[in-house]
């Protein structure tokens, strides 16, 4: 990877990272659905595929834009406020939404893995592994993040007392780095594709998706009202992503390049983006799993976000999922 390469595809990631609401359209706009963390993470990549292969149109919805944020908070709150009320979003905030007394539904998985996810220290650092974080301080993005959560998960997974390591919220990945290379921190968590872009920067302590077991991470939430009375243009939603989902593993070469042109990514950072996701199977085709679920729930106990474990009976919809994916429940 070039200097200049890296350079430019960072100050663009970080440019989508700083902004609070991102929308991206084709030409004609029809529908727009609600994605969080849009063009700064792959959670949207089935979307993308989607549209720019025609999949939604295919499956019976012309969905032509995705709005974006940069948390799930946020995205709960364009969701309610669209005219089409579907979105994908953290397990976290589809839960916090619901302890709310929102009206929500959880009707299809988004992503199932972490291994987007890392620590990085300075290619100088004494560190080699987690254990050595014991004494130390660490940069995650705020306190009760999935940054967070999933750092005390691969602590704890690794018998490492989590208040022998401080954390230090620094506001985001990118002032995260800031900290890091201002030698405020001995690490600083990290997420793709950030992390290939300044890849030969730094250097990389742990992956998230090689300590833990696959859990999932994002979900599709609509309003029980939207669902139950535009049933068919849901199941469309959910049917086009699937496909989206199916034409990322049939063709990664092919999604990187839609990819590269919507995240307004340099052609190597999206193909090693694409190609490091699909070996872990990143992205479901929509089907619940319970047991990957409560992983989650696990995680999120240790930040405080769940106190409790969760009835999925009560919160899951598949009513709206294609039937080989319902009969896998």
């Amino acid at each position: 990877m070039t200097a200049w390469l890296g350079l430019t595809s960072f100050n663009r990631l970080a440019a989508i990272a700083a902004a609070a609401v991102l929308t991206v359209q084709a030409p004609a706009r029809a529908e727009e659905i609600s994605v969080t963390q849009w063009g700064a993470s792959l959670y949207g990549a089935p979307y993308a595929v989607a549209m720019e292969k025609g999949l939604f149109k295919q499956a019976g919805i012309d969905i032509t834009g995705i709005i974006g944020s940069g948390g799930g908070g946020t995205t709960v709150r364009n969701i309610l406020a669209s005219a089409t009320p579907y979105g994908e979003v953290a397990v976290s905030a589809a839960l916090a939404a619901k302890a709310q007394g929102l009206d929500l539904i959880i009707v299809n998985t988004g992503t199932r893995s972490v291994a987007e996810a890392s620590m990085v220290v300075m290619p100088n650092s004494e560190l080699k592994g987690v254990e050595d974080l014991a004494g130390k301080k660490v940069a995650i993005t705020s306190p009760k993040s999935v940054s967070e959560m999933l750092l005390l998960m691969v602590l704890r997974e690794k018998g490492v007392d989590q208040s022998k390591v401080q954390r230090v919220a620094a506001g985001g990945y990118v002032p995260a780095l800031t900290m890091l290379e201002q030698n405020a921190v001995v690490g600083s968590v990290l997420i793709e594709p950030l992390s290939i872009i300044r890849k030969d920067k730094y250097r990389t302590l742990y992956k998230a998706g090689d300590i833990l077991k696959p859990m999932t991470t994002s979900v599709g939430i609509t309003t029980r009202k939207f669902a139950q009375e535009n049933p068919e243009k849901l199941k469309a939603i959910i049917a086009g992503r699937r496909a989206g989902v199916q034409a990322i593993y049939k063709d990664p070469a092919e999604t990187a390049k839609i990819i590269e042109k919507l995240y307004k990514l340099d052609a190597p950072i999206a193909k090693e983006a694409v190609d490091n996701m699909i070996p872990p199977k990143m992205w479901s085709e929509g089907e619940f799993n319970v047991e990957e679920l409560n992983r989650m729930v696990e995680g999120l106990k240790l930040i405080g976000e769940v106190k409790s474990d969760v009835d999925w009976s009560t919160v899951l919809d598949k009513t709206y999922l294609p039937a080989d994916l319902q009969a896998k429940q």
